[in-house]
């Protein structure tokens, strides 16, 4: 079993299977009508259990764009390989795993006022055929299971041609991030909530940074009714007494996340002396809280209204967390309040019409001055015309996250050309075509950080390599993860020109050779590298183990998987010579067996050595 793309054809049936089960107070009803002498049969509720149908959206999978292998495709239909464990091509498989994706320079700082409950790295979006009342969730994980936080149903049927208005999203479970005494296959099916409307739109968010290696899913069962549950139907809301704030109800009646403020407002004349604070002080404390309770806390005093909008109070925003809530109503609100904005996350947000392309240029043109930091990742409402407005009202940009935002037209990311102080650029699964990266890289000397893993429309990455080496000679980081065409004669280019970097992805670039002696040559280049991914390249061999033992001696993060020609005796030497190596990846390396990687785990019990498995 290896980590190698091939397609596979695999049967999704999403035939309803039925089971017969009574609700107590169907049962009591029946009692009743037996007890006044009525003849009535026992009323039965048909339980509905259907796999998913088809995978409408996603933030990143270990696969490519032109395969089946590891994508999150192969999460719709039966199972493929549960109840076997271990390492298969068949199973749906998240970009990143573990905490070394944090460790690494290209790493972005967790953004302030980020909730504490808010974990989720990753998501993923599952459509069923049928909706139901969900009843049960079962997630089916094959390999180091544990990643899931949350669960979510949405009101939205995605096969209709009537979408409702108002598209809400409920949380059916959440969780903390965890791990599984093994990474043994299981079958997850948390206690989940009863929620009032019908749903066959499953959203699954996921955190893996405590997992040893990455998570797999193979499937996933929507268990439900048809009827709306009686007990459902006469569900009493629990009131805690000592919540006094607005409700999220009357919140979305004011504006969504963020309320109206000014003459609507309730003033308290009783504020607890805080009138008595130094004005510093105060901005401290509230400084604390996050955006919901900045946003309630204005409606409770002028006082408070006045810390709790002033500008300061969002120099960092982050609207991630709050994706399932975020209107154009809610930015319009937010507007006021943002005027001095230097960092702002909408990764995930304003999707199925939320947020429109509108509303979101109007919050830039009004807020964007002063932007430093630019998150959009996953924002599938953005088109060429945000594009422009950012690039013409955001001068200051250094950095933009556009990861996933596959929908974009392939023109609309000429204007990211425009932005002459751009030093981190993610461009991860987009359709970024040729003729506009070389326009951005012309442009944009300053690059520090480029993403442009699983950028399939690049046609010659030799051309863009040569420019990268001309042009952005301060290069720290790059990520060309599986880009097909990619030659040595590109690679040689690049590690002569761009001699600071720090970090480089060239996983899956399957045509690199290391006969032609390019890797050795990469290794004498960068002195500075940190972070080397040569992922199923199968030619990586001793003599480049050796170059790299002998000048990375700052390597902290190497992944050889797959390669056929590595000995025990080149790892041993690169572990003695690289000190500061914490992650070692030589899974499906044939001539690296599971108890020598024991024996090193013993001599170097600093570094995590993987080496997977299937069974």
């Amino acid at each position: 079993m290896d980590r190698e793309d091939r397609t596979h054809s695999a049967q999704h049936s999403n035939t309803p299977l039925h089971r017969l089960s009574g609700t107590r107070s169907e049962a009591l009803g029946s009692r009743r009508a037996v007890e006044l002498g009525q003849r009535s049969a026992l009323p039965v509720t048909v339980e509905v259990e259907q796999y998913g149908k088809e995978v409408l959206d996603f933030s990143s999978h270990y696969g490519s764009e032109n395969s089946m292998s590891y994508t999150m495709w192969n999460l719709a239909g039966v199972p493929n390989v549960y109840p076997s464990s271990g390492d298969f091509t068949q199973t749906a498989v998240f970009r990143i795993y573990g905490s070394w994706w944090e460790q690494c320079t290209s790493s972005v700082p967790r953004f302030r006022r980020t909730p504490p409950s808010f974990h989720s790295q990753d998501y993923l979006e599952l459509a069923f055929e049928e909706p139901v009342y969900p009843t049960a969730v079962e997630v089916l994980e094959t390999y180091h299971p544990g990643a899931i936080v949350k669960i979510l149903a949405c009101s939205l049927n995605p096969f209709s041609q009537n979408p409702p208005a108002d598209v809400r999203w409920e949380v059916l479970w959440a969780g903390k991030p965890n791990k599984a005494l093994t990474p043994q296959a299981r079958q997850f099916s948390p206690g989940i909530k009863q929620i009032n409307f019908a749903t066959n739109l499953l959203r699954l968010e996921v955190n893996c940074s405590l997992l040893e290696y990455y998570t797999e899913l193979d499937a996933v069962i929507l268990r439900g009714v048809r009827e709306r549950p009686i007990l459902a139907l006469y569900k009493i809301p629990l009131i805690d007494i000592s919540d006094l704030s607005d409700s999220e109800e009357e919140i979305s009646d004011a504006g969504g996340l963020c309320c109206r403020s000014g003459g609507e407002n309730r003033h308290n004349l009783g504020n607890g002396y805080f009138d008595r604070l130094p004005y510093e002080l105060i901005q401290l404390i509230v400084s604390h809280l996050p955006v919901p309770d900045l946003c309630r806390l204005a409606q409770s005093c002028k006082l408070f209204h006045k810390h709790c909008c002033d500008p300061l109070q969002y120099i960092q925003l982050s609207l991630q967390p709050y994706w399932a809530r975020l209107t154009d109503a809610s930015l319009s609100h937010l507007q006021s309040r943002c005027t001095l904005l230097q960092r702002l996350n909408m990764s995930w947000t304003g999707n199925r019409g939320a947020v429109t392309a509108a509303g979101f240029c109007s919050f830039m043109k009004a807020c964007g001055v002063s932007l430093v930091c630019l998150e959009l990742s996953c924002c599938h409402f953005l088109t060429e015309a945000c594009l422009e407005v950012i690039a013409q009202t955001c001068p200051c940009l250094q950095e933009l996250n556009l990861a996933s935002c596959d929908r974009l037209q392939p023109q609309a990311f000429n204007h990211i050309a425009k932005l002459p102080n751009l030093r981190r650029l993610v461009l991860y699964r987009t359709k970024v075509e040729q003729s506009a990266i070389l326009s951005i890289l012309t442009f944009c000397p300053e690059l520090k950080h480029l993403n442009l893993g699983s950028c399939v429309m690049i046609e010659d990455y030799d051309v863009v390599a040569s420019m990268l080496s001309a042009r952005c000679r301060s290069l720290r980081s790059l990520d060309l993860w599986r880009c097909r065409n990619l030659s040595e004669r590109g690679l040689a280019e690049l590690v002569s020109g761009c001699r600071l970097l720090e970090e480089l992805d060239l996983g899956w670039c399957s045509t690199l050779q290391s006969s032609s002696g390019c890797f050795q040559h990469l290794a004498r280049s960068l002195p500075r590298l940190r972070k080397l991914f040569l992922t199923a390249n199968r030619t990586v061999c001793d003599s480049d183990l050796e170059e790299l033992a002998a000048n990375c001696s700052a390597l902290e993060h190497l992944d050889i998987l797959g390669t056929r020609m590595v000995n025990p005796a080149s790892l041993r030497k690169l572990l003695q010579s690289c000190p500061q190596l914490k992650l070692l990846d030589v899974s499906f390396c044939s001539q690296v067996d599971s108890r020598f990687v024991q024996e090193l785990s013993g001599l170097f019990p600093n570094v995590s050595i993987k080496k997977s498995f299937t069974q």
